[in-house]
């Protein structure tokens, strides 16, 4: 089966953002009162696997060897049967 997956990574809590900061600054001088901005990366991908549960599996392994750095950011995906 094909599976589409969305997946957001975010840098974690504790980990200084300077993109975010610079992003703020530019939109507070533009008159947008934002209190805080945060940068992440979102990606797309479809996927062949068996069932839901593997489709899932691979997607951990992919996010924690590649798409995101365990040690500062998170990542949380979102997992459908394609068409």
């Amino acid at each position: 089966m094909k599976y589409k997956a969305k997946v957001f990574v975010t840098l974690r809590p504790s980990v200084l953002d300077p993109a975010g900061t610079a992003v703020q600054s530019a939109l507070t001088q533009m008159s947008y009162n934002v209190e805080s901005v945060r940068i992440g990366k979102y990606v797309e991908m479809v996927l062949d696997a068996t069932d839901e549960s593997e489709a899932s599996d691979r997607l951990h392994q992919a996010c924690d060897q590649l798409l995101a750095n365990p040690v500062i950011e998170n990542y949380r995906f979102e997992l459908v049967e394609a068409l």
